[in-house]
């Protein structure tokens, strides 16, 4: 159980005591900052610890708020500092020093205003949670208390903390069909116990059953598969709202939300497919075409993102005429439609699937995701050649995490002679070379276009990704690889190449999600072991390639099958024990991804 030590003078009538429990705390009274200073060492150093001043009026949710999101070591709001595990040690240092400097027998007045700036001055990363209109504040005489309770009194703290439930930044089709209600089923499993995970679990079961109908192929169930996609993306909401609302955020929980709603969405798509083919009609390309280009999209973000994540002199006119458009109210609508989030895709997707077919649905999702993208990354070119900002190591190596080169590419890398060129430019001509190869018509054609892909892949990673598009690398590499395996599989025309392909894709992909994940949690790159066992983007290519030469169209079926089941079996058991370690970071998007 966390502790609370509350110091100072008491106050009559005050709620602190109360409100602390009514959080999980376990409360104890310090008079001086001798037996503050003692019960701060007595608490468990594996559990939570907060000093709360006495005098405290507010909202128990701007103390919710301060002292028990998990996702921050250090974290504070007015007259209330709390540490966890990994915060206690700066925190005992604090106190000790206010100990020294009060000689022990004080009373504890703004004690922990006085710890807060003592931290601040070690450096330390104290969180500060957005209280908005809620009321969190030390009154310092009587008239100051009257005054700030009826502050507390005019604000619905319920009201407050139910809004905050609902990400800051949501989609149109999210913000004004879905978040209005799914906020109050938020509230409802909340306070029945459901945790976030349980509800994330719920709607990829919803979403497999989804796919499950939309399989049969029926009228009556490609109308069912519709409802249920759709119910399952308000479980998807539900689960984030469920996390801010009751602040469950967890390790395990990261890695189920940034993985799931690809899984759900690709498993969709694959139960299109089996639908259609149940008709007569193969989908298949346009199944696996719908995934790699969401997935390309998804690693243009992440890219452009991680590229200018800590750049100096982060500005350009583009991003000011952005600026000044957001300004605008209706124009942040139409912005955000028109990039084709999850709530517009997958209400399109639903409604595509009840109204008509498998096939119509695939063209309509390739048209407006194609669109989307090209707008998207026009607009990152445009600001990236407007923009005068120096990236930092950090960036050029997330980049380089980011390209998964494999040993093939990774040797080419280190043995380089000398730089041929700029790394997008060598990228570019690569990946031109591989295209160009895989329609030849020459059966061995493109084993050689694949070779030498491989080997400009290691040129341009020779050097520091640090130029202004040096960003479009990884997606480029995305591209090249998927495309590869996609033009085979549909060149080999046999039942089951395609859905082979669509297995080994859906495999890679999970693996390179879970490279941007581990990146934006701080954790680094997936290890070195794993890349080099499953060969890197230009290691599966050249392979893909060879296989594609060297065996018959059925034998080119099963290899891709396996391969795809090895690739799957490696990432999954090494991204499972990475996400459920407790050294595993608790990354939650507080963005509606495309």
């Amino acid at each position: 159980m966390p502790t609370a030590i509350l110091t100072g003078q008491p106050v009559p009538g005050s709620s602190i005591e109360g409100d602390l429990r009514s959080l999980g705390f376990d409360v104890r009274t310090a008079t001086d900052t001798t037996e503050a200073e003692a019960l701060l060492a007595a608490v468990p150093a594996d559990q939570r610890v907060a000093v709360v001043d006495a005098r405290f009026v507010g909202h128990p949710h701007a103390l919710r708020l301060g002292l028990t999101d998990p996702r921050f070591p250090l974290a504070a709001v007015p007259g209330a500092v709390t540490a966890q595990p990994a915060g206690r040690q700066a925190l005992t240092r604090a106190v000790a020093r206010e100990h020294s400097a009060r000689g022990g027998t004080a009373l504890l007045d703004d004690l922990a205003g006085r710890v807060v700036t003592a931290l601040d001055a070690d450096g330390c990363d104290v969180h500060r949670p957005e209280l908005g209109s809620l009321v969190a504040t030390v009154p310092t005489d009587p008239q100051a208390r009257n005054e700030a309770r009826q502050a507390v009194t005019a604000v619905d703290d319920e009201a407050v903390r139910l809004k905050s439930a609902v990400k800051s930044r949501d989609g149109f089709f999210t913000t004004h069909f879905i978040s209005p209600y799914s906020r109050y089923i938020a509230r409802w499993c909340a306070r029945h116990g459901l945790t976030p995970n349980q509800v994330t679990t719920a709607s990829l079961l919803t979403a497999i059953v989804a796919a499950g109908c939309a399989a049969t192929g029926t009228r009556g169930g490609y109308v069912v598969a519709g409802v249920l996609l759709l119910f399952s993306f308000v479980l998807d909401c539900v689960d984030g709202q469920i996390a801010r609302y009751a602040l469950k955020y967890s390790t395990l929980g990261a890695w189920l939300d940034a993985t799931f709603d690809r899984a759900k969405e690709y498993a969709y798509y694959a139960g299109l497919a089996l639908g259609a083919a149940r008709g007569g009609d193969d989908v298949w390309a346009l199944a696996l075409g719908a995934m790699i280009l969401q997935t390309c999209r998804h690693v243009v973000d992440f890219s452009f993102n991680e590229a200018n994540h800590d750049a100096t002199a982060n500005t350009s006119p583009t991003a000011a005429l952005s600026d000044k458009l957001d300004s605008v109210g209706w124009t942040v609508w139409v912005r955000r439609m028109i990039v084709l989030p999850i709530g517009e895709r997958w209400a399109m997707i639903a409604v595509l699937t009840a109204a008509t077919t498998p096939r119509i649905t695939f063209y309509v999702l390739l048209v407006g995701c194609a669109f989307a993208a090209t707008y998207t990354t026009a607009g990152r070119v445009l600001r990236s050649l407007t923009r005068k900002a120096k990236r930092t190591d950090r960036a050029a190596q997330a980049l380089a995490d980011l390209a998964d080169n494999g040993p093939f590419a990774s040797f080419v890398a280190r043995v380089n002679p000398g730089r041929l060129g700029a790394p997008l430019l060598i990228a570019l001509s690569g990946t031109a070379i591989l295209a160009v190869s895989l329609f030849s018509g020459v059966t061995w054609a493109p084993v050689a276009g694949a070779f030498v892909y491989a080997v400009t892949a290691g040129q341009a990673l020779s050097r520091p990704l640090k130029g202004a598009l040096d960003w479009l690398v990884p997606p480029l590499f995305r591209a090249a690889e998927y495309c590869t395996v996609l033009i085979l599989a549909a060149k080999a025309e046999v039942n089951g190449a395609l859905p082979a392909a669509f297995g080994l894709v859906a495999a890679v992909a999970y693996h390179h999600y879970d490279t941007v994940y581990r990146i934006r949690g701080n954790a680094g790159a997936p290890p070195a072991w794993l890349v080099r066992a499953i060969g890197g983007h230009e290691g599966r290519t050249l392979l893909v390639t060879v296989l594609a030469a060297a065996l018959t169209a059925s034998q080119f079926t099963v290899a891709l099958t396996v391969l795809a089941v090895a690739v799957a079996l490696l990432v999954l058991v090494e991204s499972i024990r990475f996400w459920v370690s407790a050294g595993a970071p608790a990354v939650h998007d507080e963005g509606e991804p495309a």
